[in-house]
């Protein structure tokens, strides 16, 4: 097959899929991106992201076709699956989107076609549970019909400098000429260059170990905050301090969301409980990250104790819905859930997000205020911190004399705080 003639089909157009597919667009002379949800679509034909991953005027110079229309894309020879993987209630993976994708391209796989993953699982995944979907649906046998690969997406939503071009890519596939197909796809748009995996298991291995260490080493970081609480020192001062040494890795405490670090580990975990192994260190620190909202939750109600201030009298605002700043996704956003913490020991936070769309907040049961509205505070909870809110020098101004500052991922932390004000940092 000549590649460069390949008809790419990306299929899933979020964080992670749109600015592949407008990428691939740009080189490639047949992309088409495939979305279940027609408001996406819509919106893209329409030159607009509500992710704000790319410029409306670069999706639609790019080239690329965006549709809803499972018969628009029965002619790709190539596609690529950017669907979410999250978990159900009980944290193990829900692969129904990874699933239900197969089950699509299933019904226009044709003899000769290459299928890939990117979507974050376990080992396994691709050629033991999504291949036989494929099989089932379109009666053709993997390797022998039809092609499939792993290339594990790195996106990080929010990030202008390390766009999906400026990251190393893993490439894998399940035979040698798979292999060098599925390279021959990424390596003209990835700059940075790609990495090829030795198997499809071992790329998607690689995939969910980086996120599972960060939780790890976050774990860390939000069990040692809790120590320099209780001693009364500052942790961001401690960890400049040893971030002085050469081979120290600098990670910082906090509410940990998001479809990747918050989610990944669980992936990992239930591979190796199915396998035999009890994955202690894993579990222990998804325990400790996932409790981080009470620990937080608790210190608002000692300050607000501590200032003789009832909970549901005491004027609260709080800031940052997303589940990190600058990007307007919600997904996983751990401030939900210390939303509702607050709101059970009848504190009333007025919340405000300078990032997340409106309607969205609606639809989880938020009524965003307008930021006009924050004034007289006897606390505000920064839990997120976009920039509007780190370099508006008039926003500390909303706290009333003797009020909280209450600064989650110590974005404040060396900037000049009012003597007026009592000040928290994890």
């Amino acid at each position: 097959m000549n590649y460069s003639k390949e008809r790419i089909v990306v299929v899933g157009l979020g964080y992670v899929g749109l600015p592949l597919a407008v990428l691939l667009a740009e080189k490639f002379d047949d992309v088409i991106g495939f979305d279940i949800n027609q408001q996406r679509i819509d919106e893209l034909r329409d030159g607009i992201d509500s992710t704000h991953e790319v410029e409306g005027r670069r999706v639609l110079n790019s080239g690329l076709i965006c549709t809803s229309d499972i018969a628009d894309i029965a002619e790709g020879t190539a596609f690529i699956v950017t669907v979410p993987t999250p978990t159900n209630p009980d944290k193990t993976p829900d692969l129904t989107p990874m699933l239900s994708a197969s089950k699509a391209i299933g019904s226009v796989l044709k003899p000769g076609d290459l299928v890939v993953y990117e979507s974050t699982v376990y080992p396994g995944v691709t050629e033991e549970e999504c291949a036989p979907v494929l099989e089932r649906v379109s009666g053709l046998k993997a390797k022998r019909d039809f092609e499939i690969g792993y290339s594990p997406e790195r996106i990080n939503p929010g990030d202008k400098v390390h766009t999906v071009d400026k990251i190393h890519k893993i490439v894998a596939g399940c035979s040698a000429a798979s292999l060098e197909r599925v390279a021959n796809i990424y390596e003209p748009v990835i700059s940075a260059g790609i990495h090829r995996a030795e198997s499809i298991k071992v790329a998607e291995a690689a995939k969910v170990i980086e996120n599972t260490q960060r939780d790890i080493n976050i774990a860390m970081m939000n069990e040692l905050s809790m120590i320099c609480n209780k001693i009364g020192i500052s942790t961001k001062a401690v960890i400049e301090a040893a971030g002085t040494k050469w081979n120290f890795h600098k990670y910082t405490p906090g509410m940990v969301g998001g479809h990747c670090i918050g989610v990944d580990p669980y992936y990992l975990a239930s591979l190796a409980q199915r396998v035999g192994h009890n994955p202690e260190v894993i579990l222990a620190g998804r325990r400790l990250n996932d409790a981080m909202h009470k620990h937080v939750a608790h210190q608002v109600l000692r300050m607000l104790s501590e200032s003789d201030i009832t909970p549901k009298q005491a004027r609260i605002g709080l800031l940052g819905m997303t589940f990190k700043p600058n990007c307007p996704d919600l997904r996983n956003s751990r401030s939900f859930e210390l939303l509702q913490e607050l709101c059970s020991f009848s504190c009333q936070p007025m919340v405000h997000d300078a990032e997340a769309n409106f309607d969205e907040l609606k639809s989880k049961g938020i009524n965003p205020v307008n930021y006009d509205e924050l004034e007289e505070l006897d606390m505000l909870i920064v839990a997120v911190g976009h920039d509007q809110y780190i370099n508006d020098p008039a926003l500390l101004g909303c706290i009333k004399s003797g009020g909280i500052l209450i600064d989650i991922q110590s974005a404040y932390y060396g900037k000049e705080i009012r003597n007026d004000i009592r000040y928290w940092a994890l």
